[in-house]
């Protein structure tokens, strides 16, 4: 199966590569970090002939980071206007093609008070209305590459490696659940096989289904890291805003989460 990847440099992009290669499908990754002409703002022949020659397409891409990207950036005009075009010339070719697709949404899409959710929920939309399959991540964690767009564990790791000294950006009381990069390949990968039967009314969230504070997920990595001191901010979460959701547990069905948090995070630390 000819699998194309839309944000394949991502952390979970990158992984969805990884796993779908490792079983006997053609990964075709498709990601401005990879090459200039690969562009999803701007329509163009290699967008074009790369959704037309797909068997099956992950529309994972999107401008997007952790809390302190989004904290800086998801209010800005340059925020809005990318993932709007983004969305709109690949959604527009997966009409003209009729490719079979799974778009990566967030649990926050009914935050409405998010510019992300907010266009989360605009992308689940055009899902619908082309009988695409959505899928709700919860805080997906992997490999990352990009500085500027780190997540929480990256960030926690990086530096307790360097100073031993975890400085969180908040109380640390908030409660997250966190999906192991592989864990979450495997759902999507299993998803295109199944893709026909999973009715189109069920909410599809990726998660562990456990919940962990962020001091939790400090606490994990610092005793990693002999010596590593944590350091807790005086704010609480300004991208959530402690807004709870709790996620459809539909998605058991079809696959089970492997990795626990403590499981996935020791990969990572061995892995970077």
């Amino acid at each position: 199966m000819n699998l194309l990847i839309l944000g394949s440099a991502g952390q979970i992009g990158s992984a969805l590569v990884n796993y779908v290669s490792h079983r006997g499908h053609n990964a075709t990754g498709f990601d401005i970090a990879d090459c200039p002409e690969e562009d999803l703002r701007d329509t163009n022949s290699r967008l074009e002939a790369a959704i037309a020659a797909a068997d099956f397409v992950y529309h994972l891409a999107f401008d997007v980071g952790g809390s302190a990207y989004l904290t800086k950036f998801q209010e800005s005009f340059s925020f809005i206007h990318n993932n709007v075009r983004i969305m709109a010339n690949s959604f527009q070719l997966l009409e003209r093609y009729r490719k079979p697709f799974v778009f990566a949404s967030s649990q926050m899409s009914n935050m409405t008070f998010s510019n992300y959710g907010l266009l989360k929920a605009i992308g689940e939309r055009y899902t619908t209305a082309l009988g695409g399959l959505t899928v709700k991540f919860w805080n997906v964690y992997g490999i990352e590459r990009n500085p500027e767009k780190t997540h929480v564990i990256t960030d926690f790791l990086t530096m307790a490696r360097v100073s031993r000294r975890i400085a969180m950006r908040t109380r640390g009381t908030e409660m997250r659940q966190f999906l192991y990069a592989e864990d979450c390949s495997e759902a999507l990968l299993g998803l295109a096989h199944r893709y026909a039967e999973i009715p189109r009314t069920q909410q599809l969230h990726l998660t562990s289904f456990a919940w962990s504070s962020i001091r939790e997920v400090a606490e994990i990595i610092a005793g990693m890291f002999a010596g590593t001191e944590i350091v807790p901010g005086r704010t609480s979460d300004t991208v959530q805003k402690d807004q709870r959701n709790e996620p459809d547990a539909y998605i058991l069905r079809y696959w089970q989460p492997k990795t626990n948090l403590s499981e996935g995070i020791a990969k990572i630390a061995r892995q970077t």
